[in-house]
């Protein structure tokens, strides 16, 4: 479904009611009915908050996101693991020694699948559910994504020998099982077929729209060659892989929710999630999940094509939505091609999108479509999400809406959300801490403006510190 052919009036109707361009605060003003409203979710009472979280854990905690908030440590820290020093097995042992009992036990749920489990289990027991990850990224041949496909089946089939609902979701990135070049030709075909819909791609199976006028397109500047035998070959392979997760996951009752990347890649990792939600998601159920960056200029559009396209075809369709995190990386991407970034201008454009398309998918949830994971930091979309949803009717414990965070950050908004009634995950990365070691630099890079600029959790554990060292509850 194009852009260009949803009716001129719907999309003026959209862009008007969701103009980025407005700020947070206005958004806010727009979205709250009366002065209290933002208090359902209450980070105040650290006490309460903290209630389930062990003195030592709190301990731990507040030294490990005091080291990952410098961005000296960080600094250093990426480039001692991105060193030659890491080529020596001596160093390299007591590096990754370092690092697990640091910003490995900060960030991940454990090593194995059994240690996931046990994280899974202890964050239930404090009225969180897990979001399995097994953290594998970037493959570059069949073997390796065979491989991963093996571990993440293994995932699906473990989860279910944890408690009921404890787990929400499987995590995968389509970069694990589809080899990485391919996934950048895939994203080229779709995209210059996008600019000339003659051309053919005879390989292509039915999907949800994937562009709108206001995608970036840069990434493809000429026309690309088809794919070669093997390359359609390979594509087989990856789909059979997919293929076969979603049936696990179907078989399984555990939604799939798949990860976004890079905007080079973004157009086929869409590619292979709509249109396995088109196979998957029935009878109003929605197995697979597709990732939404709100920090993308055309993020809302592509959310609401996507989202009505599903509805016209009678798919029930489950978004995760972020901000997104490759904001350097894209932004030189595109000034090396002499195109503007597409990523929003100002951090508040960013916040406004983000709630703009919170506030369509908690309107699409009321209205029995469509099911949402708020995954977010920020703690004013939490509340302003917390507060649209009560004002909206959306009862407590509906299957369709989602708070996540990620392990070891944004404990107190976690905690807060829960208090007030909500679905809360963390989101579990697993995995040897070799193999976790990507995972672990991305975080660090992605996250050290937020974990620098948002000190809440410190602030809030101390305080907690501080109170049980009075009242002698060490033991707590």
């Amino acid at each position: 479904m194009d852009r260009r052919l949803l009716p001129a009036t719907t999309l003026r109707l959209f862009n008007r009611r969701f103009n980025s361009t407005v700020s947070t605060a206005t958004v806010l003003q727009t979205l709250k009915p009366e002065p209290a409203a933002l208090t359902i979710v209450n980070l105040d009472d650290h006490r309460k908050l903290f209630a389930s979280v062990s003195t030592s854990k709190l301990l731990r905690s507040s030294i490990n996101l005091g080291l990952a908030s410098n961005e000296t440590f960080v600094d250093f820290g990426m480039w001692v693991m991105n060193s030659r020093l890491m080529e020596t097995s001596l160093v390299r042992d007591v590096i990754l020694k370092t690092v697990k009992h640091t910003m490995f036990e900060q960030f991940c749920a454990g090593e194995t699948t059994e240690e996931a489990g046990e994280c899974v289990r202890k964050i239930h027991d404090a009225g969180l559910r897990g979001m399995l990850v097994y953290a594998v990224e970037h493959t570059g041949d069949n073997t390796g994504c065979d491989r991963n496909l093996e571990g993440f089946l293994r995932c699906v089939e473990f989860s279910k020998s944890l408690p009921p609902s404890s787990v929400s979701f499987l995590i995968a990135k389509i970069t694990a099982i589809c080899p990485i070049g391919l996934l950048r030709r895939v994203s080229d075909l779709l995209r210059w077929q996008y600019k000339d819909p003659s051309f053919n791609l005879p390989w292509k199976l039915h999907t949800l729209p994937i562009f709108s006028t206001s995608s970036p397109l840069y990434h493809t500047l000429q026309k690309p060659p088809p794919l070669t035998p093997e390359e359609e070959l390979d594509l087989e392979l990856a789909h059979r892989r997919l293929q076969k997760l979603c049936q696990k996951c179907v078989q399984e009752s555990v939604p799939l929710l798949i990860d976004a990347e890079y905007t080079s890649l973004q157009p086929a990792i869409d590619y292979f999630t709509y249109s396995s939600a088109i196979k998957h998601n029935q009878d109003g159920n929605p197995i697979v999940y597709g990732t939404v960056q709100a920090y993308l200029k055309d993020a809302k559009e592509r959310l609401f094509m996507a989202s009505k396209a599903a509805e016209k075809l009678g798919v029930p369709m489950g978004f995760k939505l972020v901000r997104g995190a490759y904001m350097s990386s894209e932004t030189e991407s595109a000034s090396s091609l002499g195109y503007d970034s597409p990523i929003h201008n100002s951090i508040d454009e960013t916040h406004a999108c983000y709630n703009d398309c919170a506030g369509f998918l908690l309107e699409r949830i009321a209205n029995g479509n469509d099911a949402v994971v708020f995954a977010t930091h920020n703690i004013d979309s939490g509340k302003l999400a917390a507060c649209r949803a009560r004002n909206l009717g959306i009862q407590k414990g509906n299957r369709r809406l989602e708070f996540a965070q990620l392990y070891g950050m944004s404990e107190a908004l976690s905690f807060g959300l829960r208090n007030a009634g909500f679905q809360v995950s963390k989101y579990l990365p697993y995995g040897p801490v070799d193999m976790v070691m990507p995972y672990l630099l991305r975080r660090a890079e992605e996250n050290r403006g937020l974990l620098s600029t948002s000190n809440i959790d410190r602030v809030l554990m101390w305080k907690e510190l501080k109170r049980r060292i009075k009242s002698l509850e060490f033991g707590k």
